[in-house]
């Protein structure tokens, strides 16, 4: 089965603001078994528009992902992310087929 992932990218605007956020945010990744697999980091944008902040988490799948996004757990967190920043973040699902 593949994997779901959130793929965000965030400009802060209140950096302690945002810290309430990150801690928020731990109940429901742990509930929905969320991984980071990008948490901010070095990047270059080599085409388009960036953000300041990228984050790539990985989910069990694809419904789980969309589960946890509307999870009453994840809505109080967002709610400190929205107060502190602005995010574009999508919800996709991973691919699991042949490789070339």
């Amino acid at each position: 089965m593949a994997k779901g992932y959130w793929i965000g990218r965030v400009t802060v605007s209140d950096a302690e603001a945002y810290k309430a956020y990150v801690a928020a945010n731990a109940e429901a990744f742990s509930k929905y078994g969320a991984r980071f697999l990008v948490r901010g980091g070095r990047f270059e944008a080599v085409e388009g528009t960036s953000r300041e902040r990228n984050v790539v988490i990985e989910f069990p799948s694809y419904d789980v992902a969309v589960e946890c996004y509307y999870s009453p757990e994840y809505r109080k967190a967002k709610a400190l992310r929205e107060a502190a920043s602005v995010a574009d973040i999508l919800i996709i699902e991973g691919y699991d087929g042949e490789q070339p």
